[in-house]
């Protein structure tokens, strides 16, 4: 398996730290809003990324924090008449139900800053002690001069650095590239006890200190946006590496930008939108399949068109396991005749496919499109004449390759849906069809559509589908 190294600029042969095991810390949001459709990028990405990695039979440690402190949620609340409290608990909730419709795994950790600061204080204090850090009048900064490998990861020289730096003139810093530790708090705003006063940690900070906590010294893979490379993840290094004396993550992974109508996405544009605003347009199932549908580290155009083009594919995939779900109930042959055992072969070369697209830093896209290889296979090969066996073959291999994908995985086997109900509701509107009693058969075939069935007269007979 190879994965492209931000660190080093290069596909890198993986290899983790412990055999076995991998230990995955994800920059994850701060919660004072909605998640926005770019937030969805790299919990989709890093998940499916995880789930392969399980699929491949490793223990992943995944840690994705909460930042519940910070200047946007101390506004917000203000803006709102409330507590940060309130605001975090609020937000937090809105974001894991977002995550859910992704069908994003719950991190093994999910840490949350107001819960980690004795280990925030206690890293910050190592950096004083072995002289990487220094206090002016209650801010801590990290001296980024005393850190020699400063600007390894983002590959900025000293100039690209001072300048992005210098945006802010501080005349307590030793130098325009140190950054915050811990800052003093304002009045109204929540605070902690420090040997350096009362404050709250810096953004850089947390991560480095929730990382080591429940990761240890050096993790396999550290990942997140694109735009957080610098400075955020460049100040990871510094702190935690100058903290330990050890590196830090083995392997630096990173989700490119996502344009709106191949623009940047911003508020003032007026392009900006929240997943859940996108949800309501479009199933989160279907937005999962936009995502893995580009390589990860290419800038992805979201619109409605390619929204609704990433529908319209989910459809192909539905409609190919209906229609296997169909020909399995009614198959008059249990087993694979000779000619489709030999069909049955060629379902390892599709898995093959997919597992050298995945293990070539990650490339969803190509294994996006091994599956939809899969489904017109299945549409070319599986029909009424089709043994059972056969059709559970195809079916089962489309799905395990959905599954690793994270999409439809919570997909009940249609066969087991129809209660009896439905079942007599289908035979009676077939008998109302036969007198010619329209009416009957239109109201049983709306009736059935609000239990979100779908029918579909064929030739081969009546088919159905779920809705959505």
């Amino acid at each position: 398996m190879k994965i492209y190294n931000t660190l080093t600029r290069k596909k890198e042969e993986f290899i983790p730290v412990d055999p076995g095991e991998i230990k995955m810390y994800v920059c994850g949001p701060t919660v004072y809003n909605y998640i926005h459709i770019g937030n969805a990028r790299p919990y989709i990405i890093f998940d499916t990324v995880r789930r392969y990695f399980e699929y491949k039979g490793y223990q992943v440690k995944y840690v994705q924090n909460f930042t519940d402190v910070d200047d946007k949620i101390i506004k917000r609340a203000q803006e709102e008449k409330t507590t940060t409290t309130e605001i975090v608990e609020k937000y937090i909730a809105e974001t894991l139900k977002d995550a859910d419709g992704l069908n994003i795994k719950r991190a093994t950790v999910h840490p949350r800053v107001t819960e980690e600061i004795p280990e925030i204080i206690d890293m910050i204090k190592t950096l004083i002690e072995k002289g990487f850090a220094y206090e002016v009048n209650g801010t801590v900064y990290f001296d980024t001069q005393a850190f020699d490998s400063y600007g390894k990861l983002s590959k900025k020289n000293q100039e690209e650095l001072e300048a992005g730096a210098r945006i802010e003139v501080n005349e307590d810093k030793k130098h325009p590239m140190d950054f915050v530790l811990w800052k003093p708090n304002k009045e109204g705003e929540p605070y902690w006890e420090s040997p350096w006063g009362q404050g709250r940690p810096g953004w850089h900070i947390e991560c480095s200190a929730m990382a080591r906590k429940y990761l240890g010294d050096t993790i396999d893979i550290h990942a997140g946006g694109e735009d957080l490379i610098f400075p955020h993840h460049e100040n990871e290094i510094a702190q935690s590496e100058a903290a330990t004396g050890k590196e830090f993550a083995r392997y630096w992974m990173h989700n490119g930008f996502i344009n709106v109508d191949n623009k940047k996405m911003s508020k003032s544009k007026g392009n900006f939108f929240t997943l859940r605003e996108v949800a309501q347009e479009f199933p989160y199932e279907v937005i999962r399949l936009f995502m893995l549908s580009a390589h990860y580290r290419s800038p992805i155009n979201f619109s409605r068109e390619l929204m609704q083009a990433a529908q319209n594919s989910l459809e192909r995939i539905k409609n190919a396991l209906f229609n296997l779900d169909h020909l399995i109930r009614h198959s008059q042959e249990e087993k694979m005749t000779e000619d489709e055992k030999r069909l049955e072969k060629e379902l390892e070369h599709f898995q093959n496919k997919f597992e050298e697209a995945m293990e070539d830093d990650f490339n969803t896209a190509d294994a996006v499109s091994v599956i939809f290889e899969l489904v017109k296979f299945s549409n070319v090969n599986v029909d009424s004449n089709s043994s059972k066996e056969f059709a559970i073959a195809v079916k089962n291999k489309i799905l395990a390759l959905l599954n690793i994908l994270g999409l439809f995985e919570k997909e009940e086997d249609t066969a087991d849906i129809l209660d009896e109900e439905i079942e007599e509701l289908i035979m009676k509107r077939q008998e109302a069809r036969k007198a010619k009693n329209w009416a009957l058969a239109d109201e049983i075939r709306d009736h059935l559509k609000q239990k979100g069935i779908i029918l579909e007269d064929t030739p081969q007979g009546v088919k159905w589908k779920r809705q959505g």
